[in-house]
């Protein structure tokens, strides 16, 4: 049978926070002060573009577009929004036809 070793470091409580951040200093965000440009912000962006999931409630393009449109103040309600342009698009053509039909009939007197 292996016998194995273990190492154990054991630090004195007032020793430990000298030696160990407790603040958790690494999990919080960047601050205005920080390094990272909106620049640099945008570089990673095209670098991770590829990457990023196209629809997903987070980590996405769609989450991307979602927020982006939430701050704009701005509806993307794209079926709702692409229909009522159709059927506009629809209702235009048949005025059109009739407008251009009484134009031959007019121009046939």
């Amino acid at each position: 049978m292996t016998q194995i070793s273990f190492d154990k470091n054991v630090f004195n409580k007032n020793n430990f926070e000298k030696i160990v951040d407790i603040n958790f200093n690494q999990l919080s965000k960047i601050t205005p002060n920080s390094t990272f440009t909106l620049t640099d912000f945008f570089q990673l962006y095209e670098n991770l573009f590829e990457s990023i999931s196209k629809e997903g409630d987070i980590q996405s393009h769609r989450y991307i577009l979602n927020k982006t449109a939430e701050y704009l103040g701005v509806n993307i309600n794209e079926t709702t929004d692409i229909q009522a342009l159709l059927d506009e698009i629809t209702s235009l053509r048949n005025e059109l036809l009739d407008t251009n039909k009484t134009l031959l009939d007019l121009n046939k007197k």
